[in-house]
């Protein structure tokens, strides 16, 4: 295995030791991921899902459908439909330099270096990082509406379907 190559792996590595396993919640202040909702209208709702790095496409949108059914029922509805919904991948870019940033005491010394930087032998890690927003508008319904609609969603078969995999298992006692 190359210098490159093993540098990488290390690389992608810690990063992913410092991103968390996706876990459903609320966004709280400060915090980059969770849902939110709002609500817009007697029977209309705004609800978003942003997941962390470790959060996979499928999984943020699992957890905007549980949502989903979440404010339907707590909103005394049974049923609800989807009026927008998309979502949206933001990338990053996380870089490392291998050998120590330019300028960096312990790299090389600072002056010369800098203008040629990067020195020939000093090897740039660059690591994409997904993150995931799903966002929709939800009209929520009776069961007499729902009837009448396709597209509508039981929130109760959601609520039994998806929790298994949404919520985290809770501990035996």
């Amino acid at each position: 295995m190359s210098k490159l190559s093993m540098m990488a792996a290390l690389a992608f590595l810690g990063l992913a030791a410092c991103v968390s396993q996706p876990v459903y919640g609320p966004k709280g202040p400060g915090s980059t991921a969770g849902y939110t909702d709002e609500q817009l209208s007697a029977n209309r709702y705004r609800v978003t899902y942003t997941g962390t790095a470790a959060t996979d496409r499928e999984m943020v949108e699992d957890f905007l459908l549980y949502r989903s059914a979440e404010v339907t029922l707590k909103a005394g509805f049974s049923h609800f439909i989807f009026d927008t919904r998309d979502t949206k991948a933001h990338t990053s870019y996380y870089s490392s330099f291998i050998g120590g940033w330019p300028g960096w005491p312990y790299h090389r010394r600072y002056g010369w270096y800098w203008h040629n930087w990067p020195y020939p032998g000093d090897d740039v890690v660059t690591t994409a990082i997904t993150r995931y927003e799903a966002y929709a508008e939800i009209v929520v319904l009776t069961d007499d509406q729902a009837k009448d609609d396709p597209e509508a969603i039981d929130a109760h078969d959601i609520i039994t379907n998806l929790g298994p995999k949404v919520l985290p298992p809770k501990p035996a006692s």
